[in-house]
């Protein structure tokens, strides 16, 4: 039995030395390593523990914090408490059984709550409506209300409800509008008044021209033949702007008023041709036109204004309106002359009874014609007036009430001339029992 022990433990003792293969633990360390990169990366996600040196001393206890970093990085934009907050808005996110009150606490409906400006909109709109001056509000509402009615093959009769213009030229700042009524917003009736405003030659040598015509109330084609009236007045002055301008700067007054005359006799006469092959009566088919004429070069301040029919014509100077278009029957010798151009009769308002020049209407008899006198005056502007030409629409509550005038004597004495939707909102301030178009041209001078 010795012996045979014997020989089994001489084979034996070689086995001691077979041992050191166990450098699979040495394989086992090389994979430990392997674990810091991968902790690495994750450990730089975060940049504040970046500068931390000791990821080989401890690499199973980093093991562990690699994982509660990825843990806290959705909670970092929120507070520590807040945590809980996030899983509520989606355990109840929009679905029924949530109250109005429980979405207001959450993060998702606040810009919902920020919609609470809605009423203050509603409030402004409440005061723009209500503006108004006199004793109490107009019956009619301040907004449009319908529509005038379109037939398919006469699209370009229809007017729109409200225009606005402006223009600057040296020292001379003009805004002009044309309102439809509060009375025809509601009836869904066309706006009757007319605005044209144009621009003829360049530069010094320029003329500047606002047409302002109203026509009839009772007449179905009263917007058609105020436009007519306009344009074809226009026409009449731009073929003859070279000489008006060389009138207007030379102060020829006589000349100014009798040219002026013709050519608006003649657009008087196309619109009773346009009303004879209408079929219509010239009372039917006419309106009431006021112009002004502005030079563009700044060293001539002359203001001329010419016309036929109802309208008005003011003058804001140092904080105070003046009417310079009187009744035709006070253009006598106690008018007042026209400051800065002398006196006598040349500088006052100049009336004549409508007598028509020779050659340029066709006869029709007088009864047919309305007797409406032919106005113009010229006057001499100064720095800080502010020149109103109007239709009867404002014209009358100006005269009529005088808390309009006062009113806009505040926001224009004073003050720069206001922008375009400044000056819309002056021009619809409104008044009770003045429900009539509306349109002006307002002229600042610097």
């Amino acid at each position: 039995m010795p012996k045979s022990w014997g020989s089994p433990q001489a084979d034996a003792l070689p086995v001691p030395p077979q041992l050191p293969p166990p450098a699979r633990p040495s394989n086992a360390r090389p994979e430990r390593p392997r674990k810091p990169p991968r902790t690495d990366p994750r450990a730089q996600v975060p940049p504040p523990r970046l500068p931390l040196p000791q990821i080989p001393q401890a690499p199973q206890k980093r093991s562990a914090p690699a994982e509660s970093p990825t843990r806290p990085l959705p909670a970092v934009p929120s507070a520590p408490p807040t945590p809980a907050a996030p899983p509520a808005p989606t355990r109840v996110a929009i679905e029924p059984g949530r109250t109005a009150g429980e979405l207001d606490a959450g993060s998702g409906p606040e810009p919902t709550t920020r919609l609470s400006s809605v009423p203050r909109q509603t409030v402004r709109t409440a005061n723009r409506a209500a503006e108004f001056v006199g004793q109490g509000p107009p019956t009619y509402d301040a907004e449009p209300t319908a529509w005038p009615p379109a037939a398919p093959g006469a699209l370009d009769d229809l007017v729109p409800d409200t225009v606005v213009d402006g223009a600057r030229y040296g020292v001379l700042t003009l805004r002009a509008l044309s309102l439809r009524g509060d009375s025809a917003r509601y009836r869904g009736e066309p706006r009757r008044d007319a605005l044209l405003t144009a621009r003829f030659g360049e530069g010094d040598d320029a003329l500047l021209l606002v047409a302002v015509a109203s026509g009839g109330r009772a007449a179905e084609d009263a917007h058609r033949a105020a436009r007519d009236a306009c344009a074809w007045l226009a026409d009449a002055v731009g073929r003859s702007h070279p000489r008006l301008v060389e009138d207007i700067r030379r102060g020829r007054r006589g000349e100014l008023r009798s040219g002026l005359h013709r050519l608006t006799d003649r657009s008087y006469g196309r619109l009773r041709g346009r009303a004879a092959d209408l079929g219509l009566r010239p009372a039917e088919y006419t309106a009431a036109v006021r112009c002004l004429l502005l030079p563009a070069d700044a060293r001539c301040r002359t203001r001329v204004f010419f016309g036929v029919g109802a309208g008005g014509l003011f003058r804001l100077r140092e904080g105070a309106w003046q009417d310079l278009d009187p009744a035709p029957r006070e253009a006598d010798g106690n008018v007042d002359p026209i400051v800065g151009r002398g006196s006598g009769p040349a500088d006052r308002i100049t009336v004549d009874l409508g007598i028509a020049t020779p050659g340029t209407a066709p006869v029709i008899d007088p009864v047919e014609v309305p007797s409406e006198p032919f106005r113009f005056r010229a006057s001499v502007a100064r720095p800080g007036d502010v020149l109103l030409l109007c239709s009867a629409g404002l014209a009358d509550p100006m005269r009529g009430e005088p808390a309009l005038g006062d009113r806009l004597a505040e926001r224009w004495t004073g003050q720069r001339p206001p922008g375009l939707a400044a000056f819309l909102a002056d021009g619809q301030l409104r008044v009770k029992g003045y429900a009539d178009d509306r349109t002006a041209c307002a002229v600042w001078e610097a």
